[in-house]
């Protein structure tokens, strides 16, 4: 199966965005930007105003980065599901109960966490111990 492009524009700029910041140059240019604010302090005297154009770039920013990230996070999130629902089901002996974990309430997933617990505190317990 071929990859195929995203239809949703906001998809193709959330992906785009999030691995552009995630690069060592969107840092720099982040450290760049902080030390030309901070040499221009002078020039301004320090001002109120020249605190609040950081602050408020800064917080506009971190805003709009939060719903890029979550979204291409989502993405990853759900594709990783995927993955793991097709190993679950292409493995011999595996328990095809456990495809699709993500969509369980909570109380159904902390009983199924249990059973699995249980089971490796007993595997635990039949493992030989050696001394050093």
């Amino acid at each position: 199966m071929k990859p195929t492009k995203s239809k949703s524009w906001f998809s193709r700029f959330a992906k785009k965005t999030a691995r552009a910041s995630g690069r060592p140059s969107a840092f720099g240019l982040a450290v760049l930007v902080i030390l030309l604010w901070a040499v221009t302090g002078p020039m301004f005297h320090f001002s109120d105003t020249w605190q609040l154009v950081i602050n408020t770039s800064t917080t506009i920013v971190t805003f709009l980065m939060v719903f890029l990230i979550q979204c291409t996070q989502n993405r990853d999130s759900e594709a990783v599901q995927v993955k793991l629902d097709e190993l679950i089901r292409s493995i011999d002996g595996a328990h095809n109960a456990l495809l699709d974990l993500e969509e369980l309430e909570e109380g159904e997933l902390d009983l199924i966490r249990a059973k699995y617990a249980k089971l490796a505190e007993i595997a635990r317990k039949e493992l030989p111990v050696e001394e050093a």
